[in-house]
């Protein structure tokens, strides 16, 4: 995906434009949540970066709730460390925010969708689920704000390869949610019918995405600073 570039310098953003980008963020993240919460309540497997922490949570002998909050610090202080550009404040709030989201949509949608609902709306659940998913982080991603360290994993993959060879965006999200599934599996994570939606859904998704959130989040942007020489690079 030659046009779009994830890495950023936010070093001259004013306070203004980060209150405004982390306010879009914080939009795409309930969003994002809604979707894990039908995904979840549906019951017909895990996301792929879930069993990866399924994995790990087998093999260490942590919790799975500890073994995702050590690994998504882990790779954020690798990334602060050896990247430049991709983490940032919002990289924290993706991080550790989402918890309470899923547990007020829980608490909002538990009592309509569960295991003992009809298999055909389960089905349902879990794919537009993922499509609300995949819809979340695409918002999150354009609000150029920070995304959570797993999703940053293959926005540096995609630049990284695109330096040197164009490689469309959605094929490198489903390498990596493959690689995250992959190795989970090998630790002892659960592999299920949604883990393959989520694998070859999300990336395609996101990518279709990615564009109009782009375009809509420089509008919400422009209104704020008409001036931003960052926005008119972006179009």
């Amino acid at each position: 995906m030659a046009e779009f570039t994830f890495a950023s310098d936010a070093r001259q953003r004013s306070l203004k434009s980060w209150i405004v980008r982390i306010l879009i963020l914080i939009v795409g993240l309930f969003v994002a949540h809604l979707g894990v919460t039908l995904f979840v309540l549906a019951e017909m497997g895990t996301d792929t970066f879930t069993i990866f922490v399924q994995g790990v949570a087998n093999v260490t002998g942590l919790t799975i709730g500890t073994s995702q909050v050590v690994i998504l610090t882990v790779m954020m202080i690798i990334m602060a460390i050896f990247t430049r550009g991709y983490v940032k404040p919002g990289t924290l709030i993706c991080a550790f925010c989402g918890g309470w989201q899923i547990d007020f949509y829980m608490w909002l949608l538990g009592d309509s969708l569960s295991a003992a609902s009809p298999m055909w709306i389960r089905i349902g659940a879990m794919v537009v689920g993922c499509v609300i998913i995949a819809l979340g982080k695409a918002i999150v991603i354009m609000t150029d704000a920070g995304s959570g360290p797993n999703d940053l994993f293959s926005l540096i993959v995609s630049d990284s390869i695109n330096r040197h060879k164009h490689v469309e965006f959605r094929w490198i999200r489903i390498a990596t949610d493959v690689l995250f599934a992959v190795v989970g599996f090998a630790l002892g994570g659960v592999l299920g019918v949604g883990t393959l939606v989520t694998a070859f859904l999300t990336g395609p998704v996101v990518q279709v995405f990615l564009k109009p959130c782009r375009n809509l989040t420089n509008k919400i942007l422009a209104k704020v600073e008409p001036d931003n020489p960052e926005l008119k690079t972006a179009e």
